[in-house]
């Protein structure tokens, strides 16, 4: 019975497991290769339908495991993380088909994607360090190999060289990390995580310095993982490395995942210490917006820029861990959710337009509202978004986000949270800057008279993604309930 209760647990990442081993048999017997980005699509779809049908209407019981100690939990904060990884997921096998024609190992760049969803959805639902850290592994080691697809290029050998090594040092930071806070709390179980670790810092002298050394190396591990300042060096060079629909993947939802580990471990495993590490994560928050906003704004490749403001978006969401309240959490998830749909889209019209020989330099946009009006209206669309304009996405998610900043201040002792408030709304004024630049090239300046065709699956892809951007601004109330739900279920509420 045991066994049959884990395995329903896993059942959603086991079918992504089977489907990306059977891919690359699918790449041996079909011609068609669009043949793979479907039989992909399929469990993907799935999924998504019944993490909705769940989370939204509520039909569906997900299954738990029923085992002591807990290996994975699917309630309404795992399960909202996950649906946008598996949404991004959906976005980025559109887009692919056309981006890989011609290339070799289509089955495995297609079985890859699986494995990186999958490792994604078990970091989501895990209840325990070490299950965490093997999705983070999971996840990471498929998001490796795929940042380095286009073997024909030296900057993707480059970029995958880079995601390596950075990704096998921040994972000896987590896995040390992790060693640390089970030699001083006793178990790995994150909810059990916290009162033993605070039953222990009464009790032994010298235990705060081991459970500060283990926080601070979790900080830089998955400060990594997120790219936040000053552990962000590498994504702006993966990012333009790696094929576009790639780079979206890691800008959507990879980095997403690392959000996901931080809120579960930071605000329920190790909460008794937050004293030790607010002012750091609140600092941490201010620096990594303000350096993602700031050298955007120099950027001339699309894609370096876009890596820039995906480092400022990871800023945003950073202020909800020194914050700590539902408000905060329940703003955090909102902007994940609405970010996936932003970034993804974003990077998804650069994939279509590389595809039609339109280059990734800014200047290559010029013009392109006539060439390509339906291109050009959706990245207006994400970029505004992503500045945060009314009434898309990106304008409600950022008003939770920072006003759960604004609400925190007026407890007495933490008037300083203003300041995250504060800093969120002047980067988000300076990114309008950068973002502006592109949308005056393709509207206000004359390029190529040559039409630009929008690839039919791609198009999909961007459709998908623009609808989602602004349904989630303009159904703001029925979305930030979802969010609150999600953010009890986090705290056992």
């Amino acid at each position: 019975m045991e066994v049959l209760d884990v395995l329903g647990a896993f059942m959603p990442q086991l079918l992504l497991v089977l489907f990306a081993l059977a891919l690359p048999a699918l790449d041996y017997l079909f011609k068609d290769k669009r043949v793979l980005a479907f039989a992909t699509l399929a469990p993907l779809v799935g999924y998504a339908l019944a993490l909705v049908s769940w989370t939204v209407g509520g039909y569906w019981e997900p299954p738990t495991d029923g085992v002591s100690p807990h290996l994975i939990e699917i309630d309404m904060f795992s399960g909202l993380f996950a649906l946008a990884f598996v949404s991004v997921g959906i976005i980025v096998v559109l887009s692919s088909p056309e981006f890989i024609r011609g290339e070799r190992n289509q089955g495995e760049y297609y079985a890859l994607i699986l494995l990186a969803v999958t490792g994604m959805t078990v970091v989501a639902m895990s209840t325990d360090l070490i299950i965490l850290f093997v999705g983070l592994e999971i996840a990471g080691i498929a998001s490796f190999a795929l940042s380095g697809f286009s073997k024909g290029e030296k900057r993707s050998a480059e970029a995958a060289t880079k995601y390596f090594i950075v990704g096998g040092f921040s994972s000896a930071l987590t896995l040390f990390a992790i060693s640390l806070f089970y030699g001083v709390a006793g178990t790995t179980e994150i909810a059990a995580l916290g009162p033993e670790m605070s039953a222990m810092l009464s009790a032994v002298d010298g235990t705060r310095s081991v459970a500060v050394m283990a926080t601070v190396m979790l900080i830089a591990g998955l400060g990594f993982k997120i790219a936040a300042v000053p552990f962000h060096m590498w994504a702006p060079d993966v990012y333009e490395g790696a094929p576009t629909p790639i780079s979206g993947l890691l800008a959507a939802a990879s980095k997403k995942m690392g959000v996901a580990a931080l809120f579960k471990i930071f605000l329920i495993g190790i909460i008794a210490t937050k004293s030790d590490w607010d002012v750091a994560l609140g600092a941490m928050a201010i620096l990594t917006m303000t350096v993602g906003n700031v050298i955007a704004v120099v950027q001339t490749n699309i894609k370096r820029m876009l890596a820039y403001s995906s480092i400022a978006q990871a800023g945003y969401i950073l202020i909800v861990l020194p914050i700590g309240t539902d408000y905060a959490v329940a703003g955090g998830l909102f902007h994940v959710v609405t970010h996936a749909f932003m970034k993804s889209g974003a990077f998804m019209v650069v994939a279509a337009l590389v595809v039609r020989g339109v280059g990734e330099s800014i200047d290559d946009y010029r013009g392109l509202a006539k060439r390509s009006p339906l291109l050009a209206l959706a990245m207006t669309l994400f970029l505004l978004s992503l500045a945060g304009i009314p009434p898309l996405a990106g304008f409600a998610s950022k008003f939770v986000l920072f006003s759960s900043a604004v609400d925190a201040a007026l407890v007495p002792g933490q008037s300083w949270l203003i300041w995250l408030a504060v800093a969120g709304v002047l980067n988000s004024a300076l990114s309008l800057y950068y973002y502006a630049r592109v949308i005056k090239r393709m509207y206000m300046e004359k390029g190529s008279d040559d039409k630009v065709s929008v690839p039919r699956m791609a198009g999909t892809a961007i459709l998908f993604a623009s609808v989602m951007t602004v349904l989630l601004g303009v159904y703001f109330d029925a979305v930030f309930d979802l969010c609150q739900q999600a953010a009890a279920a986090l705290f056992g509420t």
